[in-house]
């Protein structure tokens, strides 16, 4: 129980079939909030972190909240940096203490991103740290980084080459998931999924999970998606919670700060708890 690594959430979630809600927080609110709501559904949780949010508060100030709110936490929990291709932000945030990483170099060929996360990996065991890899840029931008434009998708044998090669302890294909707010409903290729697990089991990042259906969710977590990244869904509920409780105020002219932050904070613990109880991670801590 407690801070521990994402090897150790995201192996039992793939021996067991469940998936583990990887949340990408925006501020002290929102990471609280999530994990108060993982310590309500009884669920493990991944707290991911922007490159973006890293830069806008300070790897050494979002540690220190980490290690605040984690203090005595009764879930498992991990500390994730999500998407990142820049070296230097990742060895600023193993060294503050993250216990994990995605290396992004999904825009550099294969051979280059391969060689370059085998690297990352040696430095990450060097702290006790995991790492996420992939080689295809899931479609749309987030915080800044991705492109709208779809990756063309590696062979099988490309795909488990890297796995092998570099070590990585979680891998985020591309099936036709996308970051951001889908227009419609996504195809997704569930088989890429199955075939990765059947020639090399290793616990599968899905990521762009915000507008998924239920149906979708429940077979990819079926398959092997041990861990499912939630972006846009926390960004859309703070915000629109901010929203609704500013115009009631208005209309009633009160103006009452911790009751704003008291109304976010419940609808950020319960997407929590509900995105805990569809993943079937609820009551697994």
């Amino acid at each position: 129980m407690g801070v521990s690594t994402l090897k150790d959430i995201v192996d039992r979630a793939f021996a067991e079939r469940y998936g583990v809600p990887a949340i990408n927080i925006v501020n002290d609110l929102t990471m609280e909030a999530v994990l108060a709501g993982a310590v309500e559904a009884r669920s493990p949780v991944i707290v991911q972190t922007s490159v973006k949010t890293v830069k806008s508060i300070g790897s050494s100030v979002l540690f220190a909240m980490w290690e605040s709110m984690t203090a005595g936490i009764e879930v498992p929990v991990a500390l994730h940096l999500d998407h990142c291709p820049d070296r230097d932000v990742i060895t600023e945030c193993l060294e503050q203490g993250w216990n994990s990483v995605l290396f992004d170099a999904s825009v550099l060929p294969v051979e280059e991103n391969q060689r370059q996360t085998i690297e990352v990996v040696k430095q990450a065991r060097e702290f006790g740290a995991h790492v996420e890899g992939e080689i295809e840029a899931i479609t749309g931008v987030e915080d800044g980084i991705g492109s709208h434009e779809e990756a063309a998708r590696q062979t099988l044998e490309v795909s488990l080459r890297f796995i092998e090669a570099t070590g990585v302890d979680v891998f985020a294909p591309a099936i036709g998931n996308a970051h951001g707010v889908y227009k419609r409903e996504p195809v997704l290729d569930f088989q890429r999924v199955t075939d990765i697990i059947d020639a090399h089991p290793i616990p599968i990042a899905l990521h762009g999970g915000s507008g998924l259906t239920d149906a979708q969710f429940s077979d990819l977590i079926a398959r092997g998606c041990a861990k499912v990244n939630i972006s846009t869904a926390l960004k859309i509920t703070y915000m629109k919670s901010n929203l609704d409780y500013l115009k009631d105020a208005e209309a009633r002219d009160k103006w009452d700060p911790p009751a704003l932050f008291s109304h976010v904070r419940g609808d950020i613990v319960a997407m929590t708890r509900s995105l805990a109880e569809q993943f079937g991670s609820a009551g697994r801590a």
